[in-house]
């Protein structure tokens, strides 16, 4: 995989946050204004998650002993009120830090724009939830569409690079365009599947399966996988789409096919990741922390033999 490429996200530097007015007029740069917390709504249906953990507290801490060092990015509305763009984990740190105001860039924006501008600030993140870059991808996804004129249903197969869209999505954030679309694919889970993918329990490709069927469907097969203690294989979904597709899926057909034992199946073990979070380095991505783990397990396991 090559180098992530660098986005320009539009946030001010470091040292254009220290001049003032006239300093900012010269340079043509966005003034910094202080506004009020309770003034600012949520992006509408923001795909990120604000969690209550040790970067949250950092944060607060930070924020306490040196306020905030990175401005916010609003979108201002006809209401007086604004819309936050980028900036919903710090505005919620300040508020926790008992701030009135933020600092913050108000930006007149579209709201494909302001779309934009909020999807890439966001995939900047260390840890991502599969579902965070479901719904992000698909907003950036649709914007883009938007923008250029071009259809915006995502009917088609999620392996059929046709979409140039789904191209450019992906070269913006080191994915293929199929995977941009199975990411996609992933907004049209319930709720209770697409937990199971960022909790590790499902994989994405039988997940994107199971997308195809309607709600009802998805419910009876998640209702199952709870009775069977497990998830299907990505060969076992497509069977189970396919039972849709003819109309004849029903919960003793899904049994019998969740029951199978699978080649690979073997006891596993489910922890939720923010219950170790504290134990895991900061430097450790998501997707290390399984290494990390066996590795912390060898390690232990050898210096008790040495006792």
């Amino acid at each position: 995989m090559g180098a992530k490429p660098k986005l320009d996200l539009g946030l001010t530097a470091f040292n254009e946050l220290f001049m003032n007015a006239d300093g900012l007029s010269e340079a043509k740069l966005p003034k910094i204004y202080d506004i009020p917390i309770d003034l600012i709504d949520d992006f509408p249906d923001h795909p990120f998650k604000v969690r209550q953990d040790e970067d949250m507290e950092l944060l607060v801490a930070s924020i306490k002993d040196r306020g905030l060092i990175t401005p916010v990015t609003l979108r201002p509305k006809r209401n007086g009120r604004y819309e936050m763009v980028s900036g919903h984990r710090r505005k919620e740190a300040c508020r926790q830090a008992g701030m009135a105001t933020i600092k913050a860039d108000v930006r007149e924006m579209t709201r494909d724009e302001a779309t934009i501008l909020m999807v890439e600030s966001n995939l900047q993140r260390t840890v991502i939830l599969p579902s965070e870059k479901a719904f992000s991808y698909k907003m950036r996804y649709e914007a883009l569409k938007r923008r250029s004129g071009e259809r915006t249903d995502l009917t088609g197969d999620p392996v059929e690079p046709r979409l140039r869209t789904s191209q450019l999505v992906g070269n913006d954030f080191n994915e293929s365009a199929s995977q941009i679309k199975r990411y996609i694919r992933l907004t049209e889970l319930i709720p209770q599947l697409l937990e199971l993918v960022d909790l590790g329990k499902m994989g994405m490709r039988p997940a994107v399966e199971l997308s195809y069927l309607d709600k009802d469907d998805q419910a009876m097969v998640h209702e199952l996988m709870l009775d069977c203690v497990c998830t299907p294989s990505h060969a076992q979904a497509i069977r189970i789409r396919r039972l849709a597709e003819k109309e004849i899926l029903c919960e003793d057909l899904v049994e019998e096919i969740m029951r199978e034992e699978k080649g690979n199946q073997k006891e596993k073990i489910h922890i939720r990741y923010d219950q170790i979070r504290d134990y895991i380095p900061r430097n450790i991505s998501f997707e290390e922390t399984t290494e990390y783990i066996k590795a912390a397990l060898k390690y232990y396991q050898e210096a008790h033999a040495k006792k």
